[in-house]
């Protein structure tokens, strides 16, 4: 541990460029009214957000719910509460306050604030809730959030109260001599980190700079929102304590206490420390900041290398905000390289339609999205952090896809993420906000991580609705960035302007935003706005001032507005969305319902997937049909109207509405019959060999844009099929009239037509206008078709459908559906299962049992003509087995886990314990002994997807000599 402090060389010969750093920073705080009216947005940022008392979220706002429910909180629940684990601590009065619960407790009885010296080991120490300190941390920068957007004084009061608590706790802590520096602060001792510096797992501890991550950021938040210098003061003495611990170990021990799961995840340390340099004008931090470098994620995100998968995704994603500032504050490239490197294998391969990323916390494959469903999907920390990475992408590039997905994870998943309820104690907020069929969110998490989160999000939510463009932009005029459709209102005081947003999204149809100048302005003054065009929009915004239609380029998918502006001058945006149905990457048959912003989820008690005729009501721009709903906009009044449209009789509503209900946010796209929107057939759907159906090839890609392509690709297709043997002659004709007839383009639905023999050799049509004005189509069918040998057509089907996985977990009964196109009698069907010979098929048979199987099938009519099926299936019906040895230590147990399953193979095993979360296993891990017996539950998922039922290993007392 006496190697030289790392980078620190090379850090120093960035000195100009750290100071110049420095000096954009300032500047951009004095421009913004001082530590009150921080952005947190970067000083090389090209766009630069309003302070959050600028902009006021409308009370119409679909997000003003949410807020006011956590400011609600903010404002009653008690400092002192917060302040209690602290202060236990330290041996300090706690007032009779009750700590918050959960993971943010007292710890253990025996537990003492040992100090990196006096540790009694392992063996003997007694712990609990080794994670307390961070919600309180958290509830700090909600408090200064709350306060930087309200500036109610009744918050900023808390915030000093609260501020005032801590410094107190380290200035005690610092009397006892017993830790390293004295500018130690926690609510426990100090020997979680030096245990962390011998590479203790998760279990012996728990996650140390993470909460010391929180603590300082609740402490800068306070200094940079609220003007707090004493909570500045607490965190610089932090900072030097932090570097007090780092700067004396090696390089590779750093970087392997950073590999640690969980135990070494450090949140967004180096984005804290990387702040602190700039707010205590200390170089050293920022050196400091750099030893949270993990050498090996930013190598990858660089080289655009994927090393994602089985990666714990909140552990790492707090990181990229950290390699962000350090890209602001030493101009190295290879830190925005690697945030962008990494992004792109996140956003939008590893995303669920909500925003939500992981599953059980850990990312799975690339483009993998079907396949990674499990049963405990989308940390809400998680997407906290993706929408932080996300704001600060698009104030450096001014990309929109950064946007697209801020408004997918904000909408969806954040607002989501609150349950609509009032509550003095708890956030009520979501932890894990799954995606599996009958899906609840886990709501409540006072003391947990996303409970953590939580705080924040739902009192910030207009510091992304404007951006203006950056002084130190030369490019710039005096430019206003809407980015996001939001009812808020702008105090655009450098312009001498209030910009009014109000606007019917997120269901699409109109945004206004209204011009209103003060004394100052002068009209006539040119102002230019640039609006984000969504990518959801349907066509091209209409855009009117008064009666004025007027034009506006698009710049990077912004329309651009240059105009001189009158006070009272409303710009109307017309934007229209539709009804789509969108495709998971590895499951084109998987697909989410969404209407504009808003992901719609099914309302169903079933806890298995929904299947749904989606493919049947598709229109030529991908738009879908509800019941009820002959357009999109039905859609937008229906869901104003009721909140809800209907498909194929299933209730669809917005996710974002804070229900407790169950809910499918996937349903899967079937359908027994052919039908086109608004026109149906009665004909079966029939697979080929490879599984496709008519209807895939219809809309196989490039899909028919016009109404006439569509009849094109009909007529090749139901011709095809009709070769094939998928339709009979009759059933053909019913599918041409079908296609003529659809309301394929959303203009209603057309006349039949008519249909004809012809000697041409393939399937034509024309359309005229018969003697009463109406227009007909008429097909032309070549006869060769009609007398063509028709092979009789199989199908393949199961009683039961595959879970997300692909595998069956289940064992499915197969059935053969045999068709006598050609009518010849004397069908004789016959089946072969894996090696297996041909044997008469006499009716619906279960598979062998587990493992992967082919099904052969053929069938012959009395002519000779055979016609042939074949599938293949992946059974794995038993959930792994897993167990645990225990190994003794005294006064603590070593317990490993294991588990095994011949079919599938392992996915994952999890486990939790008293003051644990249920965490994904990955090494040994350690358990302190206590007065009374401990339970640890685990159980381990295979790959398919089947889940062991929670094992029960029961650790003795401490007295237990067992």
């Amino acid at each position: 541990m006496d190697a030289a402090p790392v980078g620190v060389a090379m850090i120093r010969g960035n000195a100009m460029a750290w100071g110049a750093a420095t000096d954009r920073v300032e500047g951009r705080a004095d421009r913004a009214g001082g530590a009150t009216g921080s952005s947190g947005i970067l000083s090389s940022a090209r766009l630069r957000p309003f302070p959050l008392d600028r902009v006021r979220l409308g009370d119409d706002s679909v997000f003003a719910r949410a807020r006011d429910q956590m400011l609600h909180l903010a404002r009653v629940y008690p400092v002192d509460r917060l302040l209690a684990v602290f202060r236990a601590n330290a041996g300090l009065d706690t007032r009779g306050a009750l700590a918050p619960g959960n993971w943010e407790d007292f710890g253990h009885p025996r537990e003492q604030a040992w100090g990196e010296r006096d540790y009694p080991g392992r063996e003997s120490a007694q712990t609990a809730n080794l994670l307390r300190g961070h919600y309180a941390g958290h509830f700090l920068s909600m408090l200064s959030l709350a306060y930087a957007g309200e500036r109610d004084e009744t918050l900023r009061a808390k915030v000093d109260e609260f501020v005032a608590g801590l410094g107190e706790v380290q200035r005690t802590l610092a009397a006892t001599g017993r830790f390293s520096h004295p500018g130690f602060l926690a609510a426990y001792g100090e020997w979680q980190f030096s245990r962390l510096e011998d590479y203790a797992p998760y279990g012996e501890i728990w996650a140390p700079y993470y909460t010391t991550h929180k603590i300082m950021a609740g402490l800068l938040d306070a200094y940079e929102l609220t003007g707090s210098t004493e909570a500045r003061d607490i965190a610089v003495s932090m900072g030097h304590w932090v570097a007090h611990r780092l700067t004396r170990l090696d390089h590779e021990r750093i970087q392997r206490m950073w590999s640690l799961y969980i135990a070494g995840e450090y949140g967004g340390m180096n984005e804290t420390m990387a702040r602190l340099s700039v707010v205590a004008d200390e170089p050293l931090f920022l050196e400091v900041a750099r030893l949270f470098d993990q050498d090996d994620l930013l190598a990858a995100g660089a080289d655009r290398r994927d090393v994602l998968t089985d990666m714990h995704a909140n552990q790492h994603l707090p990181q990229l905000l950290g390699y962000l500032h350090e890209y602001d504050l030493t101009g190295e490239r290879r830190y925005l390289d690697a945030v962008l490197g990494l992004w792109d294998r996140i956003v939008p391969g590893r995303t669920f339609a909500h925003g939500g990323t992981g599953e059980s916390e850990l990312w799975g494959p690339p483009d993998t999205v079907a396949g990674d469903i499990g049963h405990r999907n989308a940390e809400t920390c998680a997407t906290y952090n993706l929408l932080k990475i996300a704001r600060q992408l698009f104030a450096l590039t001014r990309e929109a896809r950064f946007l697209a997905y801020y408004e997918r994870g904000m909408l969806n998943h954040i607002l989501a993420s609150r349950r609509d309820v009032d509550s003095d104690t708890s956030p009520e907020v979501a932890y894990m906000f799954p995606v599996n069929p009958g899906a609840v969110a886990e709501f409540d998490n006072i003391g947990t991580c996303c409970g953590g989160t939580g705080l924040e999000n739902h009192v910030k939510y207009q510091d992304t609705v404007f951006f203006a463009a950056a002084e130190a932009d030369a490019d710039a005029d005096d430019e206003l960035w809407v980015a996001l459709f939001v009812s808020a209102t702008l105090d655009w005081r450098e312009q001498h302007v209030t910009v009014r947003m109000q606007t019917t999204q997120p269901f699409g149809g109109t945004t206004e935003l209204r011009i209103a100048g003060d004394d100052d302005f002068v009209d006539g003054t040119p102002l230019t706005l640039r609006i984000r065009v969504p990518e959801w929009a349907i066509g091209a915004p209409t855009l009117r001032v008064g009666d004025e239609t007027i034009s506006a380029p698009v710049e990077g998918d912004h329309l651009v507005v240059r105009r001189r502006w009158t006070s009272g001058d409303v710009l109307r945006i017309e934007t229209h969305a539709s009804l789509r149905a969108v495709a998971t990457p590895d499951d084109a048959t998987l697909q989410s319902i969404e209407f504009g912003p808003s992901v719609l989820v099914a309302r169903s008690d079933a806890t298995t997937a929904l299947d749904l005729p989606l493919t049947q009501r598709r229109r030529l721009d991908g738009s879908l049909r509800a019941d009820d709903a002959e357009s999109d906009a039905d859609v937008e009044a229906a869901l104003r109207a009721d909140g809800a449209v209907r498909i194929a009789g299933v209730r669809f509503e917005p996710v974002w509405t804070g229900s407790d209900d169950r809910y499918h946010m996937y349903v899967r796209a079937s359908g027994a019959d052919i039908a086109f929107v608004g026109a149906g057939t009665d004909v079966p759907v029939r697979l080929r060999q490879d599984g496709s159906s008519l209807l895939d090839d219809v809309w196989r890609e490039p899909s028919p844009q016009t109404r006439a392509a569509f009849l094109d690709r009909v007529g090749e297709t139901a011709s095809a099929a009709r070769r094939d043997g998928l339709l009979a002659q009759t059933e053909l004709i019913r599918v041409l009239e079908a296609a003529a007839a659809a309301d394929i383009d959303g203009l209603g639905g057309h006349p039949r037509g008519a249909v004809r023999d012809t000697d041409a050799a393939m399937v034509t049509w024309v359309e005229s206008v018969g003697a009463d004005g109406i227009p007909v189509v008429e097909w032309s069918i070549p006869r060769s078709l009609a007398q063509a040998p028709l092979a009789p057509s199989l199908a393949i089907a199961t009683d039961i459908i595959p879970a997300p996985s692909g595998w069956f977990t289940e064992l499915p009964t197969v059935t053969l559906v045999a068709d006598d196109l050609a009518g010849a009698g004397g069908l004789q069907v016959e089946v072969s299962v894996g090696d297996g010979g041909w044997i008469p098929y006499t009716g619906p048979f279960p598979l062998p049992g587990d493992g992967e199987h082919q099904v052969r099938a053929r069938a012959t009519d009395a002519a000779g003509a055979t016609g042939h099926a074949a599938r293949d299936f992946a059974v794995d019906t038993g959930a792994p087995v897993s167990r645990a040895t225990v190994r003794r230590l005294g006064s603590s147990v070593e317990i490993t886990l294991t588990a095994t399953d011949d079919v599938s193979g392992v996915e994952r095993i999890q486990w939790e314990g008293p003051g644990t979360f249920w965490a994904t296993f990955q090494e040994a891990f350690t358990r302190a002994l206590s007065d009374e017996e401990q339970v640890v539950e685990f159980a381990a998922t295979d790959r398919a997807g089947n889940e062991e039922a929670r094992q029960r290993l029961i650790l003795p007392s401490r007295g237990d000599g067992s």
